[in-house]
């Protein structure tokens, strides 16, 4: 397992702010810990791994540890917020954000890939539109790539179809992802291969995640067999048929 060796800073945008930092690899990191909340490390880490499953270019992360010592580090970098223990780590990428106009260099098919995936997770957080938002997407403008990230908020079951079609940047390759058959095929075959990695998914996420305790008695509200069941909806009509 990677070790967090300094932290750097701390990011200034998005909603959880991740720690800027090094690991024992000399690697830049964002990372996300303590103050991102349990159950938004345990999406963040379920989702990374689907969409690493569906081969879509999210960078590399894993697992890192936050040795106790490194807390003892600067007031200004707020560094009980990160927490010491296992973290979520994200290895930093050059890029800029994505705006309307570097939208329009994304390839059709990752557009597909990335609207498919985040109706899949019950993504809403990746609305954008002519006037403004945040879509939490990247572009490396070098290798002509577009970078996904933040899923911290996905798996949430109270997404609905018109907010989802009305917002999210990629709303207009819908009419192909959900009405063409053969590409729904495609998916389908996918979205299956993916979650026959489920249990092994599950198996790596740290016990320090699954609970709001250090003695491991209470259990973080999320649950695990509802997940499944809202990413096993593809199998159902109404997945396809959205409006």
């Amino acid at each position: 397992m990677i070790e967090i060796v300094e932290v750097i800073d701390r990011s200034v945008q998005g909603k959880t702010r991740p720690f800027i930092c090094r690991g024992s690899d000399d690697a830049i990191y964002f990372v996300k810990g303590r103050d991102a909340g349990r159950r938004s490390l345990i999406c963040e880490w379920i989702c990374g791994c689907l969409a690493r499953e569906l081969e879509l270019p999210v960078p590399d992360f894993r697992i890192a540890h936050v040795p106790a010592q490194l807390l003892n580090g600067p007031a200004r970098l707020e560094l009980a917020d990160l927490g010491s223990g296992p973290v979520f780590a994200s290895k930093q990428r050059r890029a800029n954000e994505l705006t309307w106009e570097s939208a329009q260099s994304v390839p059709s098919q990752t557009k597909q890939d990335v609207l498919l995936f985040d109706w899949w997770i019950k993504n809403g957080d990746r609305y954008f539109t002519e006037q403004g938002g945040n879509p939490n997407l990247f572009w490396a403008p070098d290798q002509q790539e577009l970078i996904v990230i933040d899923h911290n908020v996905a798996l949430d079951d109270t997404v609905e179809s018109r907010d989802f079609l009305a917002y999210h940047i990629f709303r207009r390759e819908a009419e192909t992802v959900f009405g063409d058959m053969v590409t729904r095929t495609e998916y389908t075959r996918k979205l299956i291969a993916a979650m026959a990695n489920w249990d092994k998914i599950l198996g790596d996420i740290p016990d320090e995640w699954r609970y709001l305790d250090a003695d491991y008695l209470d259990p973080v509200p999320f649950d695990f067999a509802d997940a499944f069941a809202l990413l096993m909806a593809f199998e159902s009509e109404a997945f396809w048929t959205i409006r």
